[in-house]
């Protein structure tokens, strides 16, 4: 009760009822009719004043507020003596209002949960002194101090000390991951056992749960094209009502009708008309959508995505970081020997830390497991200088004195049949293939697996059935580890090799033939892939902000198990807006047939008209309700899941996905 009294309307619509009834009780015993009067008054006023004030303040602005004429038909009953049918009209208006804002805010509600992660509060060290500070206040290069069970307030690295991180609240990984000195953290994840030092790496406000709050609340205020449509109908529909109750009174008073009998008969038809409830048709459903994919795990920009998925019959995956886990380990290591050049008799340590060295720079997942693996094996990693990205190819960098490039095999200068050999072998062997070139010589190959991401046979079946089309792999890797990965998840159509304006001209290509298509990655390599498909998500795990600036939404946890899911509301959303739209019309119509052909009493065409819209309010939020259970029910299941370990080299760290603002630089 309290929580319902907070909202404003209820308070009014509150203020309003009891007034009402006071004015009825008070004409029952035979008050003075002042104060039955005044009782009325009260209840109009209450009831009325707040969208009186916002019916004139759009007037202000050309704008005709249909809340407006509810209110002029409220006077227009008391003007002529029908007290009781303005005051009843303002009630069940009033009523009707707080329903919808209560409803709103229930929506709003489950929307600003989502953003609920981040601490208020950051316990920082300056001159070796703690001092606590406003978690807002972080700018990067201060140091805080989290001790077991607090929320990490800033993304940072850590400095010192060793614990357990949870992160299921913003990558939903269910088992708490193992941080030390130069691991990353991220705001709003949970400390466990140790205490932690963190050097902030990033403002409070760009920092990943920063970005995934601005994102939420965007697309919570946005509106879908349908519902911009419907309210430039309603401005011309309101006009057009207007008129109309001006020549129901009008001509019949020239005719010589009674004036009473005439004024509530075209009050009643203003009242009926209004389009109230095809206005809130739209976005209730989308709202709550919205919710209810963020309480799964996906972040859309704006109400327009929910509807473009809506359509969606088409498919297309990246496959490393999106079909795969993201964190490939090294298998093989091949020298490359057998020529006379200087990688002759190759040093294959001093290999894996000039690679190392020259993947410092990069955010790509084969590059941090090129790094990661030559630390594992205690390999002391030099200094690089003058590193440069290259999209969809590698890195380059300056190591010494020596110029070292690593990626594809494509990266060699010159073609190399020793390489090619080697390649081949790897690919065939379901191994991703990275090049390792020092002063234009190849000198060595490195072979890297990723596993499937758990659950990504039943997601890419699920995706099947949901869009009655192949789900396709678009990827920068070669055709043998595609295929390989391909046959494990049950994909048919696989398109490998390809650069980014590869995967974009596909995707194109797909339009042109009507398609509507959803692509999903997680490197900035896909940037333009996400961007030029008609709706593009973007794994979280390690996104950058290129990449979901580029993309329509954000897969925080789950990343192929939610895509047929978010299909299928975003259908469910339309099904109810459409049916909304039907309903609303079809009552306006039955309402106003009545008034026009037959006598409408004005209480019961008041009753009808606002019944009808807190119907279409309460079918539109039936989305958060069946959410809600079915969360429920997923939560209990997932406390006996088990996740696999990946395969190879099973003595290496496991290293939990996090949400990484950084860019990732290659195509694979």
């Amino acid at each position: 009760m309290r929580a319902l009294m907070g909202v404003p309307e209820v308070r009014w619509s509150a203020v309003s009822l009891v007034a009402f009834l006071v004015a009825v009780v008070l004409g029952l015993v035979g008050a003075p009719w002042l104060l039955v009067v005044a009782a009325y008054l009260v209840c109009c006023v209450a009831g009325g004043w707040e969208p009186a004030w916002a019916g004139l303040r759009a007037l202000g602005e050309r704008k005709l507020d249909v809340d407006l004429l509810m209110v002029v038909a409220a006077i227009a009953a008391a003007a002529i003596g029908q007290w009781f049918d303005g005051g009843l009209l303002m009630v069940i208006f009033a009523t009707s209002g707080a329903l919808e804002a209560v409803m709103t805010a229930r929506t709003r509600a489950g929307i600003t949960a989502l953003l609920d992660i981040a601490p208020e509060t950051a316990t920082v060290l300056v001159n070796g002194v703690e001092r606590e500070i406003p978690a807002v206040e972080l700018v990067a290069g201060q140091e805080v101090v989290m001790r077991p069970g607090e929320r990490i307030p800033g993304d940072g690295r850590v400095t010192e000390g060793t614990s357990e991180v949870d992160t299921a609240a913003l990558t939903g990984e269910p088992v708490p991951v193992r941080r030390s000195v130069g691991d990353e953290v991220l705001a709003g994840t949970v400390n466990g056992t140790g205490v932690l030092r963190v050097l902030v790496v990033r403002d409070a406000a760009d920092s990943v749960v920063a970005g995934i709050a601005a994102q939420v609340e965007r697309a919570a205020a946005t509106k879908s094209d349908r519902q911009l449509f419907i309210e430039r109908v309603e401005q011309r529909y309101s006009i057009v009502v207007v008129a109309a109750t001006l020549a129901l009174l009008a001509v019949p008073l020239l005719l010589g009708a009674d004036f009473t009998s005439t004024l509530l008969r075209a009050m009643t038809f203003m009242i009926v008309a209004s389009p109230c409830a095809i206005v809130l048709a739209t976005m209730p459903p989308l709202l709550a959508a919205i919710a209810v994919a963020g309480r799964r795990g996906v972040l859309v920009k704006d109400a327009t995505v929910m509807e473009a998925l809506a359509e969606i019959d088409t498919v297309v995956l990246d496959k490393t970081g999106t079909l795969t886990t993201g964190r490939p380990q090294v298998i093989t290591t091949v020298p490359i020997t057998s020529h006379d050049g200087p990688a002759a008799n190759v040093d294959i340590d001093a290999v894996l830390a000039v690679a190392a060295a020259a993947e410092a720079g990069s955010e790509h997942v084969l590059g941090q497991a090129v790094r990661r693996h030559a630390l594992d094996r205690g390999l002391v990693v030099p200094d690089a200088a003058d590193f440069a990205a290259i999209p969809g190819e590698g890195v380059r960098a300056r190591v010494g004195t020596a110029h070292v490039l690593v990626g594809r095999p494509e990266i060699l200068p010159t073609r190399n049949t020793v390489v090619d050999t080697i390649v081949n072998a790897l690919q065939n062997d379901g191994q991703t293939a990275v090049v390792v070139v020092i002063n234009d010589a190849a000198v060595a190959v490195i072979g890297l697996a990723d596993e499937p991401r758990a659950g990504a046979a039943d997601a890419v079946s699920a995706l099947r059935q949901v869009v009655d089309d192949e789900p396709e792999i678009l990827t920068g890797d070669a055709d043998r580890p595609a295929q390989i990965l391909a046959d494990r998840v049950g994909i048919r159509r696989v398109h490998s090799g390809l650069l980014p304006a590869g995967k974009v001209d596909h995707v194109q290509a797909r339009q042109a033939h009507g398609r509507h298509v959803l692509a999903a990655g997680d490197g900035l390599n896909d940037s333009p892939l996400l961007a030029c498909a008609d709706v593009g998500l973007v794994v979280g795990e390690g996104a950058g902000a290129l990449t979901v600036e580029a993309a329509d939404g954000v897969l925080t946890r789950d990343p192929l198990a939610n895509l047929a899911p978010m299909i299928k509301l975003a259908r469910r959303a339309r099904r109810i807006s459409r049916a909304n739209l039907a309903f609303a019309a079809t009552v306006i119509v039955g309402l106003v047939g009545w008034d026009l052909l037959d006598t409408l009493p004005l209480a019961l065409g008041v009753a009808g008209h606002e019944l009808s819209t807190v119907i279409v309010c309460l079918n539109g939020l039936r989305l958060l309700a069946g959410a809600r259970h079915t969360q429920s029910r997923k939560q209990t299941a997932s406390t006996s899941t088990t996740h696999p370990t990946p395969i190879a080299d099973t003595a290496a760290p496991h290293h939990a996905a996090g949400l990484n603002p950084a860019a990732r630089t290659r195509n694979a």
